[in-house]
């Protein structure tokens, strides 16, 4: 494979707020740190894929405003080598934001976010006829309203631009958001027929097959996940079905291949933030497919890719090259 990976989707600046815990209604909860970074599946997965092999040509689509957080978005992925052609300016809209609220001494995040671009960015905007890469990944549905639209034909617009990117012969892959949305397995279920790979966590994974993935103690069920990842992939999902958690991540191939491996267990010192930590997952799993790995060795390094975005507060900076994503994350493995 030579022609790299194109992702698709939302582009964001994140703001990221360290707290000292998160307060009840009315209450108030102290500052104590804040910065900006790069947000959003397109920004995220992009970037961190480019600090592991800066040698995989990348190309990022989406839409973004005409703002200054519109020009530090381009400059970053521009920094990271990754092509921007692919993204459209949008007048009179600003760019996607979302202010993280992390607690210092957990790493927990809670997100509030303003749409921005993505809500406009449609089928239209995203040029087909430039894209020509190995793989193509887009995230994620429900933050893209035209996208989440219905169409007469596959259901949604979503899946109608990966049916499009499939007859290209391009392999086809998506992420979601975890949001309260009555219709979430309806507007996702059309667009499996036309994914090679489902690369999602463990409640967006739930919501779109109907199934719970926890025990009746709370902890995560390792059969559940094996049959939601069967449901998903009768669903259509062509090659694999991919799911990850706070424990571990999971895959199951079409041929039937299962496979777990669990978290990393690193020292509380080592972790500062867990926003971006599921794009750094993707990432090391686009990695492993693009460069054809095993799948248990393409769980692993995805585990370990996510251990490594935990390292900062921020979504890419604690990424690291593939030669030191293993020599300092390899000995915390399980």
């Amino acid at each position: 494979m030579k022609n790299g990976i194109a992702i698709a989707g939302t582009i964001a600046v994140d703001y990221i707020k360290i707290i000292d815990s998160f307060p009840d209604k009315g209450m108030l909860a102290n500052i104590k740190s804040s910065s900006r970074g790069v947000g959003g599946c397109v920004t995220n997965t992009l970037c961190d894929i480019a600090r592991i092999d800066p040698d995989i040509p990348l190309y990022a689509y989406g839409g973004i405003g005409d703002d200054e957080n519109g020009d530090f978005v381009v400059a970053v992925l521009e920094e990271h080598k990754i092509n921007t052609d692919g993204i459209v300016r949008f007048p009179g809209e600003m760019t996607a934001f979302t202010d993280v609220m992390t607690i210092e001494t957990s790493g927990e995040r809670t997100f509030f976010t303003a749409k921005g671009a993505n809500r406009v960015y449609s089928y239209n905007d995203l040029d087909f006829d430039s894209i020509s890469a190995d793989i193509f990944h887009m995230g994620y549905a429900f933050l893209m309203d035209p996208f989440d639209c219905e169409d007469a034909d596959y259901g949604t617009v979503m899946a109608r631009a990966l049916a499009r990117i499939q007859a290209k012969g391009i392999r086809t892959s998506i992420d979601l958001v975890c949001v309260e949305h009555e219709r979430y397995s309806e507007i996702v279920r059309p667009s499996l027929k036309y994914c090679n790979y489902f690369i999602v966590n463990e409640i967006e994974a739930s919501k779109t097959a109907g199934l719970s993935p926890y025990s009746h103690d709370g902890s995560v069920d390792t059969d559940k996940i094996k049959r939601i990842c069967e449901l998903i992939l009768e669903a259509g999902v062509k090659d694999m079905v991919v799911i990850h958690a706070p424990v571990g991540g999971w895959a199951m191939t079409s041929d039937g291949e299962f496979e777990f491996v669990p978290s990393l267990k690193l020292p509380q010192s080592l972790i500062k933030g867990s926003v971006g930590a599921g794009d750094a997952f993707c990432a090391g799993m686009l990695y492993g497919i693009y460069m054809e790995l095993p799948v248990r060795e393409s769980l692993e390094l995805a585990c370990m890719t996510a251990a490594c975005s935990l390292s900062e507060s921020d979504s890419i900076s604690g990424m690291k090259s593939l030669e030191e994503i293993k020599s300092l994350y390899g000995k915390y493995r399980f």
